[in-house]
């Protein structure tokens, strides 16, 4: 059944109904291309400031902070209490990065930081190609690579090829997204329940592929399939969040890990009170977190327009709630771009504004983009003081 069922056609450049038949895989090629050449220039640009600050890379890409974190589960498993250090529980992370990595690495040569590495990596290629689709499938290829590009030249861009989990998150979302577009619910609800496997914001892919699949019942109620896809999708999340609270004992478990890691939901108060911080008060702002604070404005701008793009449901409805998840922690600032990471349907009203553009207008903001990425990526990683 075409998108149009469940959405209002996207105000976009002219776009066939769907891609002319092609290899899917060759189709994707100019746009994968482009994501490698993007982050390779960023590698590069890392590996000659790692070199000059006597750092080095590997480290940096495997073993540091959240990635440290990760290896641990893999190693020694989670926590059986709660206790009362802040910070220090490893239950407030997702456990499918990790398992995964202990599993390949059983049987696979290597450490398992460098599979762990190898599979952040790998999953940045297949999250890349959902970009794409998705963005082809909606507006065409050239929007497709665009956004894809754009995807590639994030400011935190190189966490993509770090032992983190926003690549493998990203590729099950955007594939759960394209899935819900072609209309295949159940394979949008595995998808979205090994999101919610993945990381804590898996809640948005789930709210996504359930509040479509449920939309879709009111024109087919008995499609068995949407009736699954609506109990599928969120069982990844809930599950994980149901193990915890077994573990300590306590029905918010999760939650009560999430309050030591001072991670609760505030509506927003934290968020303002950094804007103004940064934006107002402190004269000498760090770059990154300027960097930061520029990454939520912006995003919060492109859902706008998102919104007023009529983008279909489910990307509305998982940018919708990545956003307010977000905003509206009372939690560490500064990772927030790098959360926001994998809401790549926030860059679809950028791209669709370029691929209308002249050539030379589209090549300047494009180059800029990479060239910016591959600074601030560079800068974040080896002088910026904490964690992406």
């Amino acid at each position: 059944m075409s998108t149009t069922a469940f959405r209002p056609t996207p105000r976009a450049t002219a776009a066939p109904a769907g891609p002319p038949p092609c290899h899917p895989l060759r189709r994707a090629a100019p746009a994968l291309l482009a994501y490698l050449g993007v982050r390779g220039l960023g590698l590069a640009l890392l590996g000659l400031w790692a070199h000059r600050r006597h750092h080095g890379v590997w480290p940096i890409l495997a073993t540091k902070w959240d990635a440290d974190w990760y290896l641990g589960i893999a190693d020694h498993g989670y926590a059986h209490t709660l206790g009362t250090a802040r910070s220090s529980n490893n239950l407030a992370f997702f456990p499918l990065y990790p398992y995964l990595t202990k599993a390949v690495a059983a049987v696979t040569p290597g450490s398992r930081a460098s599979v762990g590495l190898a599979i952040a990596v790998a999953a940045s290629v297949a999250a890349a190609w959902g970009v794409f689709a998705v963005g082809d499938r909606l507006y065409g290829r050239r929007v497709g690579i665009i956004v894809t590009v754009l995807w590639a030249a994030l400011p935190v861009g190189p966490v993509q090829w770090m032992g983190y989990t926003e690549s493998l998150f990203t590729a099950f979302a955007a594939w759960a997204l394209y899935a819900a577009l072609t209309d295949r619910p159940l394979t949008a609800a595995a998808l979205a329940c090994l999101a919610g496997l993945t990381r804590p914001t898996g809640v948005a892919v789930a709210a996504a592929v359930a509040v479509w699949a449920l939309w879709r019942l009111r024109r087919r109620p008995r499609d068995p399939r949407l009736l699954g896809a609506v109990v599928l999708a969120p069982l990844g999340w809930c599950g994980y969040v149901g193990w915890v609270a077994l573990r300590l004992g306590r029905w918010d478990g999760y939650f009560a890990v999430q309050r030591l890691w001072r991670n609760d939901l505030d509506g927003g108060v934290e968020t303002l009170r950094r804007f103004r911080e940064l934006l107002a008060h402190d004269p000498t702002p760090q770059l990154f977190l300027l960097v930061v604070t520029g990454t939520l404005l912006v995003s919060a701008v492109l859902f706008g327009l998102a919104v007023a793009d009529r983008q279909p449901l489910p990307l509305l409805v998982f940018t919708g709630v990545l956003l307010v998840i977000v905003l509206g922690s009372g939690g560490v600032y500064f990772p927030r771009a790098r959360f926001l990471m994998p809401g790549f349907p926030l860059l679809l009203p950028l791209a669709l504004h370029l691929a209308r553009a002249s050539r030379r207008h589209r090549a300047l903001v494009l180059t800029a983009a990479v060239g910016g990425s591959a600074y601030l990526g560079a800068y974040m990683s080896v002088v910026w003081h904490s964690a992406p």
